[in-house]
């Protein structure tokens, strides 16, 4: 059974930090392009970042410098670390798993940037 469990979510203030981890079981997590995505009320869910198989990452222009996409695949980990939040980076964050042939999601961590 394949599982992506998303955690680190939470309250910050602005310009705080919070790390994001998602733990991921049933599948060979090292051939999965993986990233992660973000929902805010009546929003339409969109991605934040990738890190392919192969390590090579990319941002979506708003969280360029500010978030970190990392992936460690003995552990079967995905992380973001984020920093410098804002209040427009509240949503509820999903992790993304895209496999050889079926893609995955978890069911995601809510994280609230306000003061």
């Amino acid at each position: 059974q394949v599982q992506l469990v998303e955690s680190g979510g939470g309250l910050v203030q602005p310009g705080g930090s919070l790390r994001l981890s998602c733990a991921a079981s049933g599948i060979i997590f090292s051939l999965y392009d993986m990233a992660w995505y973000r929902q805010a009320p009546g929003e339409e869910r969109d991605l934040v970042a990738g890190i392919e198989s192969d390590g090579s990452t990319h941002y979506e222009d708003s969280v360029k410098g500010r978030f970190t996409i990392s992936r460690d695949n003995a552990k079967k980990t995905l992380s973001l670390q984020m920093n410098s939040l804002k209040p427009e980076d509240t949503a509820v964050y999903y992790c993304k798993g895209v496999g050889p042939r079926f893609a995955y999601w978890g069911k995601g961590t809510q994280v609230t940037v306000s003061s």
